[in-house]
């Protein structure tokens, strides 16, 4: 794709067309195959690195055609889509964009906590539509001693437990496995989490053990003066209890970054109550998006150069 890269470059194949903004970076150092073009679907077999948006799915027969892959690069901190268990058998080295928009997806969550507590969504709709009567006034919920559940206490976790604090909010949280050295409590339960929680945040990893962990009993135990928002994964959330628990009242509200399919179908929420989208925005900041094509670069540059790769989720063989 570039006459400036150095002769005989490795080839490397970028998966999806979303991707494509990448291209011209890459071009400087690989020979690059979007897979999206006939082009590039024609030299599967030369590819020796994959670069994916992590969230997809791979094909197993995408894989199977590419007998020279040795690295699957993700450039995503998600790596959900990829098969650990098919890399690892076949000796594919796996990475991703580490903690790269772990600040910026925590600042989205509080922004979904304070867009849905204060209806700040609302108020513009209400001033918009000629709803702003002299004397009256909307009175909203203050985060001041809101009780805050976190799902998955990773980077993305730490970072909104941390701006809940400085917000006067209580924090605590729930995760499989007990995390003695982080300075807030942990439940038992995610039950009881929720059953704790005036607000709870998911910001756990997806993994084939946690679909659905959001059904309607935890939606039950948050209430119907809960709020639920989920900035980690949608399969993580059963959709359609949440859309239930919002319509009828057994649940108090949401505010959602991500859902089961995407793009979600606006259809599906037209007609749902207390509830704030934005799509699948919370990491795609300017700053994160840097941060995650330096670390794609480097995990590439150190694969091909031999070196220990910075951020590998499997390693190479």
């Amino acid at each position: 794709m570039s006459d400036t890269r150095p002769p005989d470059s490795p080839a490397i194949l970028v998966a999806q067309p979303h991707l494509a903004p990448l291209l011209g970076a890459l071009a400087q150092d690989y020979d690059v195959l979007p897979l999206w073009e006939e082009a590039g679907r024609a030299r599967l077999a030369d590819a020796q690195a994959l670069v994916t948006a992590g969230e997809y799915r791979l094909d197993p027969a995408l894989l199977a055609a590419m007998p020279r892959l040795g690295l699957i690069a993700c450039f995503t901190v998600g790596y959900d889509g990829v098969d650990l268990d098919r890399a690892r058998a076949r000796g594919i080295a796996v990475t991703h964009a580490g903690d790269a928009n772990a600040e910026d997806v925590a600042d989205h969550a509080i922004g979904l906590i304070l867009a849905h507590r204060r209806q700040i969504v609302e108020g513009d709709r209400q001033l918009r539509a000629g709803g702003w009567v002299a004397g009256a006034k909307t009175i909203t919920r203050s985060l001041g001693g809101a009780r805050l559940g976190i799902v998955g206490m990773g980077a993305i976790g730490i970072a909104i437990a941390r701006r809940a604090e400085a917000m006067r909010m209580q924090v605590q949280w729930w995760g499989p496995r007990p995390k003695p050295a982080l300075g807030w409590p942990r439940a038992d339960s995610l039950a009881a989490l929720a059953q704790a929680s005036d607000i709870m945040v998911v910001a756990a990893k997806a993994d084939d053990t946690n679909h659905g962990m959001i059904d309607a009993d935890i939606m039950a135990a948050l209430g119907p003066g809960g709020l639920l928002v989920n900035v980690a994964r949608g399969q993580l959330v059963d959709e359609e209890a949440l859309i239930a628990a919002l319509k009828d009242g057994r649940l108090g509200g949401a505010a959602l970054d991500v859902f089961t399919q995407e793009p979600t179908a606006p259809a599906l929420w037209v007609d749902v109550p207390n509830i704030v989208l934005t799509p699948h925005t919370a990491g795609a900041t300017d700053a994160a998006v840097a941060r995650m094509l330096a670390m794609l670069r480097a995990n590439l540059s150190a694969y091909f150069s031999g070196e220990p790769l910075p951020s590998a989720v499997v390693d190479r063989a």
